[in-house]
Formats: C-alpha cells, structure tokens, sequence
C-alpha cells in the first residue's frame, strides 16, 4: 500500500532522511517511532505530496507520491498533531467545510457526519464552538475530520501526544477499531509503549534512517533473545553451575538471590535442550525463563532519545496544516 524506496531529503547540509525504505502493507497499523528530529514529519511531508525526495521513490496505492496530488489527497486521510483551528467555527460547521471540500454534500454528508461524531464521540457537541473544545476533544475531531471522505489510509503525526490519560485511552479504543474495519494505518509517535499495544509492524527512526524494522511479535522476540536467561535453583548452585560452563553457548553467569542469570545465544530450542540437561544433572531447578524485554529501554539505545534536536528549524513536528 505505501512503498518506500531509498529516499533521502536534505535541507542545505542537513539530512533529514538518509536512504529511508520501508514498506507499509495493506490493513497495517505502522507505527513510526523516533526522537524529535529523526525524520518523521519530513517523511510525512513526502508522502502527503508537500515535500518532494531528492532522490528515492515513493509509491502510495499504486500512485507515485507527488503526480497526483489531488487524486492522492482522497485516498489518504492526515491527521496533525493540533488541529488547524477555526475559532468561529461550530464543530458540525467545521466537518460541513471539510465536506464540501470533498464533493460531499446533501443527505449523504450528514449521514457520514454524523456516523464519524458518534465514532470519535462528539454527536452532542456539534453546536459547541471548536476553541471551547478541550485539547483531547479538538484530537477527536481531527480524526473524525480526517475520515471525512472514507480514505484507505491514514496518516497520523503523533496523535496521542499531550493527551490526558483517559482521553488516549479512547483514541486508542478508536483507532483499533479503525484498524478492525480494514484501514492501514501509519503513526508517528515518541510513546513507544503506548504505540506498540495498537501496531502490528514498528519502525524505529534516528538520524533519518531506519535502524529497526519489523512486525511486532518479531522485533519483542528480538528484544527478548538479548536478555539473559534467569534460572532459579532450590538449594546448591554449584552442580548448576558445572552444567553451564559445559555449553559453549553460555556467555556469562551471575549470581542473584537464589537465581542464576546467564548470557546465551543459543535458539529456544538449544534453551530446551540446556534445561533438560540441567535436570538431568539433578539440578533442582524451580523456575527458567528468559527475561522479558523492554521495548522503552531499546528505543533509548537505539536512539539515544535525549540527544538534542539537529534539525530543529526545518524539521519542527506537525507544523504544516491538515485538510
């Protein structure tokens, strides 16, 4: 559904993207994460038809990114991380506009108002004015907003950031009901954790390239198999440890408690095999499994989150307008 092939943005000497490819297939929940300054906003830039690549190609639904913008603009629903705001605006006023800028019209645009107010939760604000909407409800209606003309895609920039905890609580609700109906989906966001219980591949950005790739379930398994194995023994350790030292997989051993924490690179199924031996060896072995991983910790090392901005000029997150 969106393929992107080696492209690379620069801005004078700096490069915001650097060789970038990924792919986002059909129904995917694509969560693109990465410090302020890696690239995402400009990568959305890109494929919203603002920016164009210096070099590299980006396809979305078949349609280079850039030769039909208009054509693209209705197969693609974008949602900024603050709503573009219309003080003098009422909420249904605001989704009427967005409307008629989509041909839609008539019976068959209340209808699809009204559907998307229910989805996001604003049916009974539709006479309220949009700067007395709160920060979460504003969100909602950018979704809503977003959806207006039943896109197949969805591009979202940060769009849980600053939200209390109960209102992204209901944006996820809404988006993986969005994801349930068939929608693919790519999001931005610096909220790891929370991104992850929604998507079904993850893309970790830094420095405008992609330095982790994959779907979900692979990239914790990844995370997993680089922490140790922790093995809690009932009694002496030393006939644990003899077995150990015997298996050339075994990097490392510590001593915790009454647990063992060992570094090994061996499969799961060398691990089964090394358990078994354990036993055998009548090790009164209680408990063996490896330790789980931690997704925020691997962001960290892969991003090194705290650094400064480099780009922060021209790469200032979701500045450019929605619609």
């Amino acid at each position: 559904m969106i393929s992107i092939q080696n492209i690379t943005k620069s801005y004078g000497h700096v490069t915001a993207l650097d060789g970038l490819s990924l792919q986002v297939e059909d129904g995917a929940l694509y969560a693109l994460v990465g410090p302020n300054g890696a690239g995402k906003t400009t990568l959305f830039r890109i494929l919203l038809g603002l920016l164009y690549p210096d070099r590299g190609t980006v396809t979305i639904d078949g349609m280079e990114a850039g030769a039909d913008i208009r054509r693209l603009k209705r197969r693609i629903g974008y949602v900024p991380d603050r709503i573009g705001m219309y003080p003098n605006l009422r909420v249904s006023e605001y989704m009427d506009f967005f409307a008629d800028c989509y041909d839609l019209s008539g019976a068959k645009a209340k209808r699809q108002i009204q559907m998307l107010l229910d989805l996001v939760g604003l049916r009974d604000r539709q006479t309220q004015y949009m700067d007395t909407l709160s920060r979460g409800m504003q969100q909602k209606l950018s979704l809503a907003r977003a959806l207006i003309h039943d896109p197949k895609i969805l591009i979202l920039d940060e769009p849980i950031a600053d939200l209390d905890p109960a209102t992204r609580v209901e944006f996820r609700e809404i988006i993986a009901e969005l994801a349930d109906a068939g929608k693919t989906m790519l999001i931005s966001s610096r909220m790891l954790t929370e991104i992850s219980e929604l998507c079904t591949d993850i893309g970790i950005l830094n420095h405008g390239k992609l330095v982790m790739e994959g779907k979900l379930h692979d990239v914790l398994d990844r995370v997993d198999a680089s922490n140790p194995i922790i093995i809690r023994i009932a009694g002496n350790m030393s006939s644990a440890m003899q077995t150990l030292k015997k298996d050339a997989k075994v990097r490392s051993i510590s001593i915790r408690d009454q647990q063992l924490l060992i570094t090994y690179t061996g499969s799961p199924k060398e691990e089964s095999a090394l358990l078994r031996r354990l036993i055998e060896a009548g090790v009164p072995v209680q408990g063996f499994h490896r330790e789980k991983g931690d997704l925020e910790a691997l962001f960290l090392q892969l991003t090194g989150a705290r650094e400064e901005r480099r780009v922060s000029y021209y790469e200032a997150e979701s500045d450019f307008s929605e619609g």
